[in-house]
Parts: C-alpha cells; sequence; structure tokens
C-alpha cells in the first residue's frame, strides 16, 4: 500500500509540475484525500517532495537538455541571473528545512486549499501582461531578483512556482517564451539545493521515514509523468492559454477549503 501511495502522489507530482497549478498544494491535498479514504499517509511530506520534485528536474533534463547547454554555453551571463535569482530561495529554504515547525506548517491541507486560488489569481493577473522584449541574455540583475522573490514565495504549499515565476518574468518586462525559459532554469538550483538538504538528513537518519524502494519508485514515476506532461505543455500552451489554468485553481482551492472547514462538523 506505500509503494500505491506514492505512485498515486508521484503522479500528481508529475503532471501538476509543469502546470501551473502547484504541484506542492496538490501533493498536500491528495495525501489529505487519500487519508479521508483511509488509506496510509505519508509521515513526512516535504521528505517526499522533496523526492517526488528530484523526479520531475530529471523530466526537465530530459526535455531540455539540449536548450540548457546551448544557453549557459552561449552566454554565461545567465549564470549570474540564476544565481541572483536563486538568493530569495535560498534564504528561505535553508531556515525552513532546519525548524520542524515550519516544515510541519508546509503540509498543512487548509494552506495548500487557501492559497490555490491566490495562483489562480496570479495566473489571471500575468495572463493580463503583454509580452515584453527583454531576452535572457539582457536579463538585468533587479529583474532576476524580482522572478526569485515569487520563487520564493512559491515554497508556500498552493502556490506554483512555475506560474509565479512566469507571471512575475512577465512583470518586469521579458518575452513570454523567455519568461517560460527563465523559469525551468531557474527550477534546476533551486530543486538540486533542496534535494541536496534532504540527501543530508537521510543519509544521516534523522528526518527519513519512507524505504528506499518506494523513494526511488516515486522518483521514477514522477519522472516519467512529468516528462509526458512537460512535452504535451509545450505544445499546448503555444496558444498562449496560460490563465486557463487559472479556472482549476481557483474552484478546486475554494471548494477544498470547503471541504476542510465543514468536514469536522459532518
Amino acid at each position: 500500500m506505500e509503494y500505491l501511495h506514492i505512485i498515486v502522489l508521484a503522479v500528481v507530482q508529475g503532471v501538476t509540475e509543469f502546470l501551473p497549478v502547484s504541484s506542492s498544494g496538490h501533493l498536500v491535498l491528495a495525501n489529505e484525500l487519500l487519508e479521508a479514504l483511509s488509506l496510509p499517509t505519508m509521515p513526512d511530506m516535504l521528505e517526499l517532495n522533496i523526492v517526488l520534485h528530484a523526479g520531475t528536474l530529471l523530466a526537465v533534463l530530459v526535455v531540455y537538455w539540449r536548450q540548457v547547454c546551448r544557453v549557459l554555453g552561449e552566454d554565461r551571463r545567465a549564470i549570474i541571473s540564476l544565481l541572483i535569482g536563486s538568493l530569495p530561495a535560498l534564504a528561505v529554504g535553508l531556515p525552513l528545512h532546519e525548524i520542524a515547525a515550519l516544515r510541519n506548517a508546509l503540509g498543512n491541507p487548509l494552506l495548500a486549499a487557501s492559497l490555490l486560488p491566490v495562483t489562480g489569481l496570479l495566473l489571471l493577473w500575468g495572463a493580463r501582461r503583454a509580452s515584453g522584449h527583454v531576452e535572457l541574455a539582457a536579463l538585468r540583475p533587479w529583474q532576476a531578483l524580482v522572478v526569485g522573490l515569487f520563487q520564493a514565495a512559491a515554497i508556500l504549499p498552493g502556490i506554483s512556482r512555475s506560474g509565479a515565476t512566469i507571471a512575475a518574468g512577465l512583470a518586469v518586462g521579458l518575452r513570454r517564451d523567455t519568461a517560460a525559459t527563465f523559469s525551468f532554469l531557474l527550477a534546476i538550483p533551486a530543486i538540486c539545493g533542496a534535494v541536496l538538504l534532504e540527501a543530508r538528513q537521510m543519509v544521516l537518519g534523522s528526518t527519513s521515514t519512507l524505504g528506499a524502494g518506494p523513494l526511488l519508485a516515486g522518483m521514477a514515476a514522477s519522472c516519467l509523468v512529468g516528462v509526458i506532461s512537460l512535452r504535451w505543455l509545450l505544445r499546448w500552451l503555444q496558444g498562449g492559454r496560460l490563465h486557463y489554468f487559472a479556472w482549476w485553481c481557483i474552484p478546486v482551492g475554494v471548494a477544498a477549503t470547503l471541504w476542510l472547514l465543514l468536514a469536522p462538523a459532518v
């Protein structure tokens, strides 16, 4: 049953990581739903989040490896922009990883549900922004920092990392394709850093509560589903339909919030 539970969550992660609907929020709510169905729950959602994100990171590298090599090879200034954009997530993520109370707060399903509509509003706001003219090579430090601040906010469950960073990129004048490219490139150091931190804890044996087998199965499933989802999404988003996902996030967030608030009284 542990394998089945993790595979279900891995599929949720693989589908929602690239759609701007908050994979972490959907993982928390999916875990809560499985608990309501009397299925076993994951004792450490942050640990599982890290492993499943590692799977989707592999999916990004599988789909984007040529583009990543080309961008980083042709213009080394992109590396500086990535470092600047990664600083806010680093500043938030390090203390978060070390303080158990904050880690546990990220697994709060009511928090995840209530923030999903915020993602919806971000998507609607981003969809109203006209495509700018700034290319990745011309990205200024303050623009990279603004996008990085939105990525740091997406550590909260229910806030979509891709949706928030793409919307922020559009707000500071990036072209639509540049905003998407920078968003995915910015995910690489963020996820790598989180995976390294969690790997250190798992090696020390202080926080690991899941076996290596289920975790590897979850990583493989999230990678496979992630590759399929990303390839589909890249084709589907060519029509500029970012705001469509808002009409998923808002009603799902409202419905889940009402369910969580009313469930104890039922």
